[in-house]
């Protein structure tokens, strides 16, 4: 069996994109929940 070593795939774009949808997922849920704040 010939063992294969594939690099390592670079992973950062993913973790910019984990973060960058986290982050907008925040800022979503923080305008959401001032908006239900000011009505009341």
């Amino acid at each position: 069996m010939a063992n294969k070593k594939k690099p390592d795939e670079n992973l950062k774009g993913s973790l910019y994109a984990v973060f960058g949808v986290g982050i907008m997922i925040i800022l979503l849920w923080v305008y959401c929940f001032n908006l239900f704040i000011e009505r009341f």
